[in-house]
């Protein structure tokens, strides 16, 4: 659920935002709870310092997402490719910091699906901005499905890690 309401309130937030809609600021201070409740979900398995870290480091993916969004609409293009650079370096984080922290986890696939969730959210709004409605709901649907992925990796991943440490104790 959670992946899902990262890209459900990330699709909101791009609307609000393209379209200047008086709720923006509410729909982005939802999308930044995503984070915390991240947090919650991963603090009986990782502890507060790890849950807290990728907390932080998933506040930074979406708060360099919306400047992204609003570069774009402003036609700032040398800031767009900064803060593109800084999006992809976050996401090479989050990929790191994930791999480091679960066996099942790797790297790599965490990379491969963050680059995958960039590339499509950076479609999704630039069809936005370009006017591309139907283009956009196509995309999200890639967004969605793409997301439900990065659940399973992340859920089957807890489950082996876990799932293992008990056993062992027996």
């Amino acid at each position: 659920m959670l992946w899902v309401q990262h890209v459900v309130w990330t699709r909101l937030a791009i609307v609000s935002i393209v379209f200047d809609l008086p709720d923006v600021d509410f729909v982005i201070n939802r999308l930044l709870r995503n984070p915390k409740d991240f947090e919650s979900a991963l603090k009986p398995f990782y502890g507060d310092k790890i849950a807290s870290q990728f907390a932080d480091l998933l506040t930074s993916h979406l708060v360099i997402a919306a400047q992204l969004v609003k570069e774009a609409k402003a036609g700032n293009t040398e800031a767009v490719a900064e803060t593109e650079k800084r999006w992809y370096a976050n996401a090479d984080e989050i990929a790191a910091f994930l791999g480091s922290i679960n066996p099942y986890w790797s790297e790599e696939d965490w990379r491969t699906m963050l680059y995958e969730h960039l590339a499509l959210t950076k479609s999704e709004a630039v069809y936005m901005l370009t006017k591309r409605y139907e283009d956009s709901i196509t995309v999200y649907d890639k967004i969605e499905k793409q997301a439900l992925q990065m659940a399973d990796v992340m859920a089957k991943g807890i489950v082996k890690q876990f799932l293992n440490n008990c056993t062992e104790q027996f």
